[in-house]
C-alpha cells in the first residue's frame, strides 16, 4: 500500500469542491478527476492543480494509481458507479445517501467485503469532533440515561419541478436529502437500532416527499421524533435529552458547538470540538485510516441501520423511483 493514497473524484459539483480543498489542508494526494461533462473535469483539474483527467470517466474505476475515490454525484446513479470500482479493488467514501435502497447497499456491502476494500459514506455527524466527542459523553452515562431525540431540518426551496430536490428521475425528496441527515444523527447517539417506525408525509406536485413527520423508538425505549420540510425554513436543530439535562446541537449536519443545560440547577455548558468548515477533512482523516486498517471508523453498520430505515419507510410511503421500478 502506498504511504500516500492517491484520491480521485468522481463528479465536480460543491462537494467536489469542498473535497479538493480539504485535501489540500490534510496534504493529501488529489490524483484525478472524472466526470460526464469533460470539459467541466478539464476545468475542475485546472482550477485544483490536478495533473489526471479522464477522457471517460470510467477509466478512473480502472487506474491501477488510484486507491480511494469519492463519488459525488446525485444519488441515484451511485450503485452504478459502486459495482465497477468496487469489483475493481477501489476503496470508496461516498456522498450521502449512500445508495437509493438497502438492496442496492447490501449488494455494494458483499461486492466490498469479497474484494477486501473498505466501503463509507460521507456523513459529516459521523466523522466530525463534537458528534465524537457527545457520544463518547452519553455513552459514560454522565448525563444518564438516554430519553428522547428531537430534530429539526427545514429548507425553502422554489418550486422548480426540474431541480434535484424535486425530481423523481433524480431521486428527489426529503427523506434522501436532508432526512439521511436526521435519522443518522439519532443513530449516532441511540444505544442500538429503532424498532419501531412511524411517520407522516405530505407529497410535492412531481411525487416525492416534500414534508415528513417520523417517529421512532427501540426495544430500550429511546425515542426519536423528527420533522423535515423543503419548502419552510425551520431551525437545523438537534436535541438530545438525557436525565440529568439536554444537549442542544445547532447546524447539526456540520455542528461544531453544543449547550448542555443541566436539570438540578438550570447551568448551561458550552461545548465546542472541531470546526464546521473542516467538515470534509475530518471524512477524509477517517476514510484514510479505515483504509490502512482501523474499518471501524466507517460506521457502516449506522449507515446501513439508516438505510434501512428509510428503505422501509419509503416502503410504506409507496414511494418509488425510476430505477427501483420493477424490483
Amino acid at each position: 500500500m502506498r504511504e500516500n493514497l492517491n484520491w480521485a473524484v468522481l463528479g465536480t459539483g460543491v462537494v467536489a469542491n469542498e473535497m479538493a480543498a480539504s485535501l489540500k489542508k490534510a496534504g493529501k494526494t488529489f490524483y484525478a478527476v472524472g466526470n460526464r461533462t469533460h470539459s467541466k473535469a478539464i476545468d475542475f483539474a485546472e482550477k485544483h492543480g490536478i495533473g489526471k483527467v479522464y477522457d471517460d470517466f470510467h477509466e478512473m474505476f480502472h487506474d491501477e494509481n488510484v486507491d480511494i475515490i469519492y463519488i459525488t454525484t446525485p444519488h441515484n446513479t451511485h450503485i452504478e458507479f459502486m459495482r465497477e470500482a468496487l469489483k475493481n479493488g477501489k476503496h470508496l467514501l461516498v456522498e450521502k445517501s449512500i445508495t437509493l435502497n438497502s438492496d442496492e447497499l447490501d449488494e455494494a456491502i458483499r461486492i466490498a467485503d469479497e474484494k477486501q476494500v473498505v466501503l463509507a459514506e460521507a456523513m459529516t455527524i459521523f466523522h466530525m469532533p463534537i458528534y465524537k466527542k457527545l457520544k463518547a459523553l452519553i455513552d459514560s452515562g454522565a448525563m444518564g440515561e438516554l430519553r428522547m431525540i428531537q430534530m429539526n431540518f427545514g429548507s425553502y426551496k422554489e418550486y422548480d419541478m426540474e431541480n434535484r430536490f424535486f425530481n423523481k428521475n433524480l431521486a428527489g425528496g426529503a427523506l434522501l436529502d436532508i432526512g439521511v441527515y436526521a435519522i443518522s444523527f439519532a443513530r449516532w447517539f441511540m444505544s442500538e437500532k429503532p424498532n419501531q417506525v412511524v411517520s407522516q408525509v405530505k407529497y410535492a406536485p412531481t411525487g416525492v416527499d416534500e414534508q415528513a413527520g417520523i417517529l421512532m423508538m427501540n426495544e430500550k425505549q429511546e425515542m426519536v421524533t423528527i420533522a423535515l420540510t423543503l419548502h419552510s425554513k425551520q431551525p437545523k436543530r438537534g436535541m438530545i435529552s438525557c436525565d440529568k439535562g439536554y444537549i442542544e446541537l445547532m447546524e447539526y449536519p456540520r455542528g461544531q458547538k453544543a449547550v448542555i443545560t443541566y436539570t438540578e440547577t438550570g447551568e448551561q455548558e458550552v461545548i465546542e470540538e472541531g470546526r464546521t468548515e473542516d467538515a470534509l477533512y475530518y471524512e477524509m482523516l477517517d476514510m484514510e485510516a479505515a483504509v490502512k486498517g482501523n474499518k471501524e471508523v466507517t460506521h457502516l453498520n449506522l449507515t446501513k441501520d439508516v438505510m434501512d430505515i428509510m428503505t422501509e419507510i419509503r416502503r410504506e410511503w409507496g414511494l418509488i423511483y425510476p430505477e427501483e421500478e420493477g424490483k
